[in-house]
């Protein structure tokens, strides 16, 4: 789709830091990109506790899971901007409650915006589309 991506090796680290960030930002022309969307490396855990820089800081959280994550991982939930409530798609076969995990997410942070998706059904991405394209013209302002 013509989407510039680059990878960044954190050597076994479970996170990513500023400095690789700058670097890896090297490999693009910043001047041409309208957003840039890092992907830290995935637990709940560390991600949470380093600055990047970023405008805004986004959270998934698989319905497989678990609906117990929030007391288990608060400081993520506390830093995010948005919560994407992913695999919605599953939840017939599983008993994660979407209540649950809302009411508990929104207890460690009351602004926490929450969209429910389903990356393999495109189920609520549109939303998510959206939600990106309103980041996007907010940090240029």
């Amino acid at each position: 789709h013509g989407v510039p991506v680059t990878q960044i090796n954190t050597g076994g680290a479970c996170h990513i830091e500023a400095h690789q960030i700058a670097k890896a930002c090297e490999a693009f022309d910043l001047s041409q990109l309208d957003l840039l969307i890092i992907e830290n490396v995935g637990n709940l855990v560390c991600p949470a506790e380093f600055d990047l820089g970023e405008t805004g800081r986004v959270m998934v959280l698989s319905c497989a899971e678990g609906h117990d994550k929030p007391g288990k991982y608060p400081l993520m939930f506390k830093e995010s901007q948005l919560m994407l409530l992913n695999k919605v798609d599953l939840l017939p076969y599983t008993n994660f409650s979407t209540d649950a995990a809302i009411q508990d997410a929104r207890a460690l942070n009351a602004k926490l915006e929450v969209l429910k998706i389903s990356a393999r059904t495109g189920e609520g991405l549109e939303d998510w589309y959206r939600w990106l394209e309103s980041q996007s013209r907010a940090a240029k302002r």
